[in-house]
């Protein structure tokens, strides 16, 4: 049989490896005369890759982490206090996702809060890890916007509930209503100890009653997301003031 249609046949059979890359392949084997089993074995290989690349392309886009800047270009000199060697065994371990912990980002605006954030996010997804990223303004019109209590369910399980890995990015920044509070507190409690939520905040735990004011759940809320939490306390200038070019000096 032609190798251009069993290259064929084979993508007919769902194989994902492209229809060139097959044909590509056929002709180097023809040409280097390999045996059938290694054939077989570069062809699962093959496919192997194609089907990983998918896949990650896939979580990637489900995650929408944002465009950020990879750890290796983080700053750890800047911050004048930051757990670096707690956030890197995070980061290298994953193991938090496994026990269904949380993990607390906390410091003023403009110190990296976010970024840090997106690289556990970027790591989980490089293990093979469902992740979903979100701003708590974006979650919240996300889910307020749906128009019944099956749509909001179904909001809730598939984008909120679902991911290995929830990150909710900027929690104090905007002032939320009882609702949102009720939401917030339904995603929080149902991952309780299952699956793990990622918070980055300017807040501490006593002031975050003024992101809700009057909610009644703010208490269970915070309750079970700090049970078991690693807080990472970041002191540090904002990267935004630093980077800005400093004014000329007025000649007199």
């Amino acid at each position: 049989m032609p190798s251009d249609d069993i290259a064929t046949q084979l993508r007919q059979l769902g194989f994902r490896a492209s229809l060139q890359a097959l044909r590509a392949f056929f002709e180097h084997a023809t040409h280097s005369r390999l045996g059938p089993v290694e054939v077989c074995e570069k062809l699962v290989e093959m496919e192997r890759r194609e089907r990983e690349g998918r896949n990650l392309a896939a979580r990637m886009r489900l995650a929408t982490l944002g465009k950020f800047s990879t750890l290796d270009r983080f700053d750890w000199n800047h911050p004048r206090q930051i757990d670096r060697k707690l956030y890197e065994t995070l980061h290298s371990s994953l193991d938090f996702l496994d026990r269904g912990d949380n993990v607390l980002l906390r410091g003023p605006s403009g110190v990296g809060k976010t970024t840090l954030a997106q690289n556990l996010g970027l790591a989980a997804i490089s293990r093979g890890h469902s992740v979903r990223f979100s701003s708590l303004a974006a979650l919240l019109t996300d889910l307020l916007r749906r128009e019944s209590l099956p749509a909001l369910e179904r909001g809730l399980r598939h984008r909120y509930l679902a991911p290995k890995l929830l990150i909710v990015d900027e929690l104090g920044y905007l002032p939320c209503d009882s609702r949102a509070a009720d939401l917030l507190y339904n995603i929080i409690s149902r991952r309780h100890e299952t699956k793990s939520v990622v918070i980055t905040t300017n807040l501490p735990f006593k002031q975050w009653g003024t992101v809700f004011p009057g909610a009644a759940c703010v208490a269970a809320l915070v309750d079970r997301f700090a049970q078991h939490c690693h807080v990472i306390d970041i002191d540090a200038d904002s990267w935004r003031q630093k980077s800005q070019p400093s004014a000329p000096k007025k000649t007199k």
